[in-house]
């Protein structure tokens, strides 16, 4: 191995010797307490610290770092205190995650770490996301993010760095290729010959390096991040290194052909840095022996105290408390000065106001800047508010919603459209593992809105008609909402780009050009999870919400001889518990109408807390009216007997009969 020492002084080499041998000895560590039975999982690095250590030398301490679990030396290196690493492995208290997970899945604004989630890849978008903040602020910054070659097969690597490249993203993408994901040897996992000529294909800069050569790493991180902060680009960096022990040590690495432990032992990273700085006399052998020492009493001492430290005890209050993040609602009352609007006026106006009172507020979602999306909502935003905040994305959801992430985790907020509600699928790992828990983990908000044209009635099929807010409402961490009528469709988007935890924002196709209304000029919001109770009567209770409130004020304008409380939930993540119980009292008989499927729809819940808790109110058995077990047809005659409407009229005469 050959080392180019270039200008560094010796103090500056010994830093990095010093650098480079705490994790290991760290790892050292860990294997011993694995053996005694004191920790039970250790996912080892030994033989890839330089990659870690480089690489994080490279960057400023202010910059974005996103690691995986092999990285121990990014922690180390960004000085966080062994103990609190050790406890937030252990599961303790004191740990970044309180002992809500595991290993490296945390994130620090104080380190300006953030943590990979077990899925492997979405941490990328979240470098795309922290880099466009940077860029539309024009702060001269990079962003480190790393990979392994096995995570190069999923499809958020690929949307990733397609999106850094169209956009011009400072991202630096770290690739460890050490040979194997878990037991899958690389010949099984890719056909190019080098990972880095994947670089070509996106039209970015590829660079490979040899990731157990200290200085190699250091230097030419140190170059890449230098450049790209002037001149913003991505840049892919493979490291070839090599992985000396399991996956996970109750791996093993039977798998893994002897010949290549004898190769790459011989290219260990601690042991050839040292070789060359004895060479070089900036070290001597008694140095290095009270190096160790030095370091192992501090291991020791600091994995010791580590141990000592309080266990979480179980508080479900706190629990359930610590799914969103901490947010004062303040209401802000609508002006007295109002205008007849469409619901889809209402949302364009509810955007326009918010990107007026939010200079961090970016638009992200196919097509929507100057062809002003495909249904016309953003037209013109592109002139009012610039490129750089109403941006045109590639077709990746998944990359879009985690850079929306990433935008907050950098002091931005987003909404991200999804041209069609059924396509957010494509996206739905980041939703419900990356936006939902993150708060719960770690601390950190998710100021995210993802819009969501949804719902049926235009015969537009299967792929383009679903109703899939069940989805999204029994994922903790999540806020729901889905509005009926104009006035709503801008007050609770304008909450929702308020409320600083992610919120899917539900609006129907069919209300776009068909519904209009009354609503307020300027800013105000509604109270998320707050019910609407449009008209109160004696004999049945609907409650419902979307489209199946129309459906239920059309039926019962039709039928003034039915005396119906209705309610529109208007929020289905949290819910007014209080509104519906008032709405059996009064009635003591109860339909849930929705436009969703029967078996799992939202209704299901709504009609087993009303047994659960009202129960001593009910006349007769909580019914639910739904569309139809199958997928949505797109023919107007099979469509129309899909949907709920098609029995909702059956369904209250048999109620009422009960």
């Amino acid at each position: 191995m050959q080392f180019d020492r270039k200008q560094k002084s010796d103090s500056k080499l010994l830093d990095i010797y010093k650098r480079l041998l705490f994790p290991r000895l760290v790892e050292e560590k860990m294997l011993i307490l694995l053996r005694q039975g004191r920790i039970g999982k250790w996912f080892s690095g030994i033989g890839q610290e330089a990659i870690a250590v480089g690489s994080t030398l490279a960057m400023q301490s202010n910059e974005y770092i996103l690691p995986m679990h092999r990285n121990l030396g990014v922690f180390t290196t960004r000085d966080i205190p062994l103990k609190r690493l050790m406890a937030q492995w252990q599961g303790k208290l004191t740990g970044f995650t309180k002992g809500r997970d595991r290993s490296f899945h945390f994130g620090t604004q104080a380190y300006k770490i953030i943590g990979m989630i077990s899925h492997l890849g979405p941490q990328m978008a979240l470098a795309d996301g922290i880099a466009l903040a940077d860029l539309i602020a024009e702060k001269p910054k990079a962003t480190l993010v790393f990979t392994g070659e096995g995570a190069t097969s999923e499809g958020d690597f690929h949307e990733a760095i397609n999106v850094a490249s169209v956009w011009n993203l400072p991202v630096i993408f770290l690739i460890e290729n050490n040979g194997y994901g878990l037991s899958t040897p690389i010949n099984e996992q890719f056909k190019c010959k080098h990972l880095v000529d994947r670089a070509i294909g996106y039209g970015i800069e590829g660079v490979q390096l040899d990731g157990n050569n200290i200085l190699e790493v250091y230097d030419r991180l140190n170059e890449l991040a230098e450049d790209i902060r002037q001149n913003p680009r991505p840049v892919l960096v493979e490291c070839l290194t090599f992985r000396m022990r399991g996956h996970e040590e109750a791996s093993g690495t039977k798998y893994v052909p002897q010949q290549l432990f004898d190769e790459w032992s011989q290219k260990d990273p601690v042991k050839n840095y040292e070789d060359y700085l004895l060479d070089q006399s900036v070290l001597t052998e008694q140095a290095i022996a009270e190096l160790r020492s030095s370091f192992k009493k501090q291991i020791d001492s600091e994995v010791e105290a580590a141990f000592s430290e309080p266990e979480p005890r179980a508080n479900a209050e706190q629990e359930l408390h610590d799914m969103y993040y901490p947010y004062d609602v303040a209401q802000f009352a609508p002006t007295s000065s109002k205008n007849e609007k469409r619901y889809l006026d209402a949302i364009t106006d509810g955007l326009r106001v918010a990107m007026q009172r939010h200079q961090n507020l970016v638009l992200m979602g196919q097509d929507i800047a100057e062809y002003g999306g495909a249904f016309k909502i953003t037209d013109g935003f592109v002139t009012e508010f610039g490129k750089a905040r109403v941006r045109n994305t590639p077709i990746c959801e998944s990359a879009i919603v985690g850079a929306g992430l990433g935008l907050s985790i950098n002091g931005y907020k987003s909404v991200v459209e999804m041209q069609f509600a059924d396509f957010v699928s494509v996206g739905f790992n980041q939703i419900v593992n990356n936006l939902a828990k993150t708060h719960y983990r770690w601390g950190e908000k998710a100021d995210v809105v993802v819009r969501m044209p949804t719902g049926a009635g235009t015969g537009a099929g299967p792929f383009h008609s679903q109703s899939n807010e069940a989805w999204f409402t029994k994922t903790p961490g999540l806020k729901i909402v889905y509005p009926a009528f104009p006035y709503d469709a801008k007050g609770l988007l304008l909450a929702a780009i308020e409320d600083p935890n992610p919120v899917i924002y539900f609006e129907h196709k069919y209300l776009y050009r068909s519904l209009t209304g009354l609503v307020p000029e300027g800013f105000y919001t509604m109270e998320i999870g707050k019910a609407n109770t449009i008209q109160q009567g004696e004999q049945i209770s609907i409650i419902t919400y979307g489209l199946g409130v129309h459906w239920a004020l059309d039926y019962l304008k039709s039928h003034p001889e039915i005396s119906a409380t209705l309610v529109d939930l208007v929020s289905l993540q949290p819910w007014d518990k209080e509104a519906v119980k008032t709405a059996v009292k009064a009635t003591g008989k109860v339909l849930v109408l929705h436009e969703d499927t029967l078996t799992g729809g939202f209704g299901s819940e709504i009609a087993a807390w009303i047994s659960e808790n009202c129960f001593e109110y009910l006349d007769a058995p909580v019914m639910r009216c739904a569309s139809l077990d199958t997928a949505i047809p797109m023919s107007k005659v099979l469509e129309d007997d899909f949907l709920a409407k098609a029995r909702l009229g059956e369904y209250i005469d048999k109620l009422l009969a009960y």
